[in-house]
This record gives C-alpha cells, sequence and structure tokens, in this order.
C-alpha cells in the first residue's frame, strides 16, 4: 500500500534500548515487533560512559534474527580508528544484508579522550593514506564495498556544529523540537545547507525525536502539556501532547490515537520526513507504538503495510551511491 501523503513518504523509526539488559533476547524481540510495525529502522544508542553492551555488535546478533527492518547502532567516532569503525559498520551491512546504518556521536570531552590516551576531541573522519592530527590512516580496507555502497549515516543535528555536519554528510538528521514550527524550521535550515554543500536536499530525511510516554492509554492523558496540533486549537478536554523537560528531548505523553493524530499532522505540514520515537517505558510504549499508533496511521493509509525493498536505502526512499573507484560505466 502506497501511503497517501501529498508530502512524501511517512518514515519511522525507534529505539530498542533496554537499560541493563545483556541478553540478546531483549533486543531481538523489540527488533522483530518495529519489523512487524514496518518501522524503517531501530536505533540502540552507545557510548564512552554508557554501561551496557556494545550496541554494534549487539545489532549484529540481531541482525540475523530479523528480515527487513534497518539497524542503528551509535557508533563514537571521536577516539576510534576509523578503518575500524569503517569495518565494522561495512560488516554489519553485510550480515543484515543492506539494512546497517549508524549514527555518528563524537563526545568531546576529556575524560573520554584519556580512556584512549589521547589529548582530545579530533575529527574521526580523515581519507585513506592521510595522516592528520588525530589519526593515521593507511591502506584500503578490508572488507568489500558493501551491499547499500554506504551505510545510512544518522546525525544527531539538534545543537548547532552537529547541523552542519548533518546537512553536509547525513543520510538521516535527527532534530528534538518541542513543536511543529521549530521541527520545521531546523528542517528548512538543514536542506538549506545541504544545497549549499552541493547536495540535493531531496537525499536527506528529516526525523523529529520524541520521548513517547503513552502511559495506560487515553484515559492517562495529561492535557495541558505541549502545544496545539497546527492548526487547531487544544481546547478543553484536549488529550496528549508534547513538552520539552527541564534536560533532554522532548516528550511526548498521551495515547496512541493521540500519539497518530500529532504524528499526521506534523507530517501533514511539511514539517518533517518522519518521526524517531524513544520509548520511555521500552516494552510497553514499543508495543502500543507498533500496535496502536502505527497500525491507525496504516489505515488511514499515512504509513506503508509492508517493506518496498530489502535495504534500509530502500525503507527511506534513498539511491544506492555510486562507486568513486568503479570502472568508467559500472555503478556498482
Amino acid at each position: 500500500m502506497t501511503p497517501s501523503s501529498g508530502r512524501g513518504l511517512l518514515h519511522l523509526a525507534a529505539a530498542v534500548d533496554q537499560p541493563g539488559a545483556y541478553d540478546a533476547a531483549a533486543y531481538t524481540e523489540p527488533a522483530r515487533l518495529a519489523e512487524r510495525g514496518g518501522l524503517d529502522f531501530v536505533t540502540l544508542g552507545d557510548g564512552l560512559a554508557r554501561p551496557g553492551p556494545d550496541a554494534l555488535t549487539v545489532l549484529a546478533r540481531v541482525a540475523p534474527e530479523t528480515r527487513r527492518v534497518g539497524l542503528v547502532p551509535t557508533v563514537t567516532t571521536t577516539h576510534t580508528e576509523p578503518c575500524h569503525v569503517q569495518a565494522a559498520v561495512t560488516t554489519l551491512d553485510w550480515i543484515s544484508r543492506g539494512r546497517a546504518g549508524w549514527r555518528l556521536d563524537a563526545p568531546a570531552t576529556e575524560s573520554s579522550a584519556r580512556l584512549f590516551g589521547r589529548r582530545g576531541a579530533q575529527d574521526g573522519r580523515h581519507p585513506v593514506d592521510r595522516t592528520g592530527a588525530g589519526f593515521p590512516v593507511r591502506g584500503t580496507s578490508t572488507v568489500p564495498r558493501p551491499p547499500q555502497g554506504h551505510p545510512v549515516r544518522v546525525v544527531d543535528a539538534t545543537e548547532g556544529p552537529a547541523r552542519s555536519t548533518a546537512a553536509r554528510y547525513a543520510d538521516v538528521a535527527l532534530v528534538r523540537a518541542p513543536g511543529c514550527a521549530q521541527a520545521a524550521a531546523a528542517r528548512e535550515e538543514l536542506r538549506s545547507a545541504a544545497a549549499r554543500f552541493g547536495r540535493d536536499p531531496e537525499t536527506l530525511r528529516v526525523l523529529a525525536s520524541l520521548v513517547v510516554d503513552l502511559g495506560g492509554g487515553e484515559a492517562t492523558a495529561e492535557p495541558g502539556w505541549g502545544f496545539p496540533l497546527p492548526g487547531r486549537g487544544r481546547g478543553p478536554g484536549r488529550r496528549g501532547g508534547t513538552r520539552r523537560g527541564a534536560q533532554g528531548p522532548p516528550l511526548y505523553r498521551g495515547g496512541p490515537v493521540d500519539l497518530a493524530e500529532l504524528i499526521a499532522a506534523w507530517h501533514g505540514e511539511g514539517a518533517v520526513d518522519g518521526f524517531h520515537l524513544v520509548p520511555a517505558e521500552p516494552r510497553r510504549d514499543l508495543e502500543r507504538l507498533v500496535n496502536g499508533t502505527v497500525v491507525l496511521l496504516q489505515h488511514r493509509g499515512l504509513f506503508r503495510t509492508f517493506y518496498p525493498g530489502g535495504t534500509l536505502r530502500e525503507h527511506l526512499g534513498l539511491a544506492r551511491p555510486v562507486h568513486r573507484y568503479a570502472p568508467a560505466g559500472d555503478g556498482s
């Protein structure tokens, strides 16, 4: 089924973080659930100061247990050797048969630098055969070109410096915006910057990132939080909404129906290309997201009921990049 929205395809992704979980099944089950709902991809966070298993390794274990959903681990690039990052992410793309992405993370703290015996944050992207201030990189990759050409690059573009990086390099930019107008402004800024870098803005997907607390359903929605939906007033008794916490990303608290309405409204206004949703309570909220919100969006013809292809790039409507070193006439 092809979504009927005139704003292009609606894209949905979800986080599958499970605090304190070390068993593979704890991540496999939510990834399968997201796949059943047709979500574009799932993310798994990671960081130098974060206790827990390595996100990329976990999703490599999840890959054989899933068939279609994209797999996007956070990969710390600041002090990790670029050749190791490239080999690991490329391997995930092979294992998943073209469903890999990676969420770039570059912590700039001195404490993270000391863990690696380095002086401070450095730029982790250097061409092969170059000695830079942060890394010397020599030779060619030992892992063949991956099925997608380049695994999908995801960047949190909320903060200023990261916004420039996202506009130049990202396939998917995440923005934490407390309202539709702010999300629309961020999307326009990113697309304009992408054009200035010589990119086609249509090759950049901008997703709003929200923490979702679906609580006990519609009955527990708390009125008065957030803002009116585009073109509408909140009015007495209106349920659901978003607010920005004192620290951290915007929070939606309400029920699956109102969340579906919010998603449809933001996308219908052209404010975003989709949403990256972070369950406040992992198991409960992901189940209600897939079995409630997604089903409602599918019923309204706003979200697909099947995957259009096998790779993450196909889910996102992005072309496979041409191989810069391929012989003339061979774009493989």
